[in-house]
C-alpha cells in the first residue's frame, strides 16, 4: 500500500536487522489442513528489501555496488571475486508446506572469472537445501549474462530447511558468483476444505497499554473475542505478530506471554504467527475469548513500525487473528515490498496511557483524559476496522473539517513547515470527500494523517490513520485505501491488485486524470507476469511490482471504464463497494460484477489485461 510516486524509495531503505533464521520453527502438524495454497516461500528473493531475512557470512554480499549488475531491480548477491583463498555464504531458512506436492527452487546465476583454465574447477559455488547438495558451479561455468537454474525440492515438503549458497576461491585469480531473483515456489497437493466461510468472525479486541517516557516501549494486556462462523469446528486460532519481522526471534519487538483462554504453541513464519489451541473446539456459532500480556518495543527508523527520533509510528503492532477459509489458515510471510495483511472487520477498544508531552493520534475516535501526574490516557474506539495503528511523539497538530463534515487532523514531525502541513490538511479534506462521493460515505469518524518526509516507503494506510510524505498524490492515494482495503477488504498477500490498483485508479479520478492511452505503454516482462499475481510472485520480481500492480492495474481499470462507459463504471464501483461494505473482495467477484454491468462479453478483456481469477 505504498503510494506510487515514492515506490522507488524502497530501493534505498535502511536494512532491517536480519532474522535469526534457525529460530523459525515450522508450524506443527495441526497448524493447517493438509492442503496446498500455491506460494513462494523465499522472503526478499529479489534482494531489494535490505538483507533480512538472509544470513550473510559477512556484510556486503547483498549489494548494488558497481562492478556487477542485477538480473532484476538494482540489488544482487555478489559472492567471492577476491582472488585469494576465501569463502562466502548466503543462506535463508524456509518452510515448505506439508500439503504441497510440488516445490521448485529457482535462481538466476551469473559467473565471470579471471581463471584461464578450460578443465580445472578452481573456484566453486555450492547450492544446498538442508544437508543435500543440489549443484556445484565453478569458474568453468562462466557466462556473459544470467542463466536461470531450477531444482525439484518437493522431497522437503513439510520441513523447515536452510537454502544455502557457498562460494569458495583458491589462492589466486578471482571468480565472481552473482545471484538474483531467488524463489521457492510450491503448488499441487490435496484439495482445500470445501467450507469457504471466513473465520474466526466478528473479532473484538480490548487493549490496555502504558508507554515509557519516550513512547518507544508499551506494555499491558490484550484480549480478543471471536465466533466460529464455519461449519468446520475451530480447534485453534493464530495470532499474527507482524512486527516481529522487524527484529529477530531471539529479540522480538512484539512479545506475547501469559496466554489465557487457550494454550500457546510454537511461533512460526519467522516468529510472526503464534498458534493458540483452544480448550475445546468451537462449533459453528460458538464464541470464545483469549487474553495475553503484550510487550511492544519500537525500533529505530522512520518506518511504518519504527521511531524517527522522538516520533514513534506504531503500525501493525497489535496482534490480530489470522483468517481461516477454504484455503486453510492464511499464515503468509511478512513482505516489506507491499502488504501481507488479511483480516476481517473488527472492533477495537484501545486505552493508551502515555506522557502528556506526547500526542497520540490513533485509529478510531479518540478521547483524552488526565492520568497520573504528567500523563494522559487516550482511549480510542474503532468499529468495523481491519487493524489498529497509532503514533506517539511531540507532533505539531492542525485540524479542520471537510466540506462533507469529516474531521481531519494533521500531525507533523519537526522539520515540516506550517505551509506544508496546511497543504496536507487541504489535500486530506478534498480527498476524503472525493472518495466518499464516488464509493460511499467515509464511516470512521475522524481521519488522522502523520506527516514525515523521512519515510522511505512513501506512504502507508491504516483505518482512519495514514502515514505520508508531503505529497498531494501520495496522501490522496493513502486516503483512497480507506475504501479499497479498509472498507472493501481483500487478502493483500494473495491479491494485492484489489487494493493497490483500485486505489491508484481512485487517486487518478480524484485528481481528474483520465488515464488516456496509458494501457498503450504496457510491456510484459514474461508470460508469467499478471496484474493479479500474489506478493509471493512480486517479492521474487520486486522491480516489477509497482509498474504492474499500480501502473498496469489502474490502466486496466481505466480501460474497463472506456469499455463500460463512465456512468456504468462509476455505478459499478459504488455498487460493488456497497455490496462488499466491511466484507472481503475477490477477483472472481469483481469480474462477475463487471460482467453483470454490461452486455459486452468481457472474456477477452480479462485475458488481454492479464486479470486471472
Amino acid at each position: 500500500m505504498r503510494s506510487t510516486p515514492h515506490k522507488a524509495l524502497a530501493a534505498s531503505a535502511f536494512a532491517i536487522a536480519a532474522l535469526v533464521a534457525s529460530a523459525w520453527p515450522a508450524p506443527s502438524a495441526a497448524a493447517a489442513p493438509a492442503a496446498c495454497t500455491p506460494a513462494q516461500v523465499v522472503a526478499n528473493g529479489g534482494l531489494e528489501s535490505g538483507t533480512s531475512p538472509w544470513v550473510q557470512s559477512q556484510t556486503g554480499l547483498i549489494t548494488n555496488r558497481a562492478g556487477q549488475s542485477a538480473h532484476g531491480g538494482t540489488s544482487f548477491a555478489w559472492l567471492n571475486g577476491v582472488g585469494s583463498t576465501h569463502t562466502d555464504t548466503l543462506s535463508q531458512s524456509v518452510t515448505i508446506p506439508s500439503g504441497c506436492s510440488a516445490a521448485a527452487l529457482t535462481f538466476w546465476l551469473h559467473v565471470d572469472t579471471t581463471e584461464t583454465t578450460t578443465s580445472t574447477k578452481y573456484d566453486k559455488l555450492t547450492v544446498k537445501i538442508g544437508a543435500t547438495t543440489l549443484a556445484t558451479y565453478s569458474n568453468l561455468d562462466k557466462n556473459t549474462g544470467y542463466t536461470q537454474k531450477s531444482f525439484d525440492v518437493s522431497a522437503f515438503a513439510g520441513q523447515t530447511v536452510t537454502v544455502a549458497f557457498t562460494g569458495t576461491e583458491d589462492s589466486s585469480l578471482k571468480t565472481n558468483f552473482v545471484l538474483d531473483d531467488i524463489a521457492l515456489d510450491t503448488s499441487g497437493g490435496t484439495v482445500p476444505p470445501a467450507d469457504d466461510t471466513r473465520t474466526p468472525a466478528a473479532p473484538a479486541y480490548t487493549v490496555n497499554l502504558s508507554s515509557n517516557a519516550s513512547g518507544t516501549g508499551w506494555t499491558g494486556h490484550e484480549s480478543a473475542s471471536f465466533t466460529n462462523a464455519s461449519a468446520t469446528p475451530l480447534g485453534e486460532v493464530y495470532l499474527r505478530l507482524w512486527d516481529n519481522y522487524h527484529g529477530t526471534c531471539s529479540a522480538m519487538p512484539i512479545t506475547v506471554t501469559n496466554v489465557t483462554g487457550g494454550t500457546a504453541g510454537a511461533l512460526s513464519v519467522g516468529c510472526t504467527a503464534l498458534q493458540i489451541t483452544l480448550p475445546t473446539p468451537l462449533a459453528q456459532g460458538q464464541s470464545a475469548t483469549i487474553g495475553f500480556d503484550l510487550g511492544i518495543t519500537v525500533p529505530s527508523g522512520a518506518d511504518r513500525f519504527g521511531h524517527d527520533g522522538a516520533f514513534n509510528m506504531v503500525g501493525n503492532a497489535l496482534p490480530v487473528l489470522a483468517v481461516r477459509d477454504g484455503a486453510g489458515w492464511h499464515l503468509d510471510p511478512y513482505t516489506n515490498n507491499g502488504e501481507s495483511f488479511y483480516a476481517l472487520a473488527s472492533d477495537f477498544n484501545v486505552t493508551l496511557d502515555h506522557p502528556t508531552s506526547l500526542l497520540v493520534p490513533a485509529t478510531g475516535a479518540s478521547v483524552d483524559t488526565p492520568g497520573t501526574s504528567g500523563r494522559t490516557v487516550t482511549t480510542a474506539t474503532a468499529t468495523k476496522v481491519r487493524e489498529f495503528a497509532w503514533a506517539a511523539g511531540p507532533f505539531s497538530k492542525i485540524s479542520g473539517t471537510s466540506a462533507a463534515g469529516t474531521p481531519v487532523n494533521i500531525y507533523s514531525v519537526s522539520g515540516i513547515s506550517a505551509a506544508d502541513s496546511q497543504s496536507m490538511l487541504t489535500t486530506a479534506k478534498s480527498a476524503v470527500d472525493a472518495h466518499s462521493a464516488r464509493f460511499g460515505a467515509y464511516p470512521y469518524g475522524e481521519l488522522d494523517a502523520v506527516i514525515d518526509n523521512n519515510y522511505w516507503f512513501g506512504g502507508m494506510e491504516y483505518p482512519g490513520f495514514v502515514l505520508d510524505l508531503v505529497s498531494t498524490t501520495a496522501l490522496t492515494h493513502e486516503i483512497a485505501h480507506q475504501w479499497w482495503y479498509g472498507i472493501v477488504g481483500d487478502d493483500e498477500y494473495t491479491s494485492p491488485w484489489l487494493d493497490e490498483s483500485f486505489t491508484d485508479y481512485a487517486t487518478d479520478l480524484a485528481q481528474n486524470k483520465t488515464g488516456a492511452s496509458c494501457w498503450n505503454s504496457v510491456s510484459w516482462a514474461s508470460s508469467a507476469e499478471k496484474i493479479t499475481n500474489s506478493m509471493a510472485y512480486w517479492d521474487a520480481h520486486s522491480s516489477r511490482y509497482s509498474t504492474v500492480v499500480y501502473g498496469y492495474g489502474k490502466c486496466a481499470l481505466h480501460d474497463l471504464r472506456r469499455v463500460l462507459g463512465d456512468t456504468v463504471m462509476a455505478k459499478l464501483l459504488k455498487d460493488y463497494a456497497t455490496s462488499h461494505w466491511y466484507g472481503v473482495s475477490t477477483t472472481a467477484e469483481f469480474k462477475a460484477a463487471a460482467q453483470a454491468a454490461t452486455t459486452t462479453d468481457l472474456t477477452s478483456f480479462w485475458s488481454t489485461h492479464r486479470i486471472d481469477g
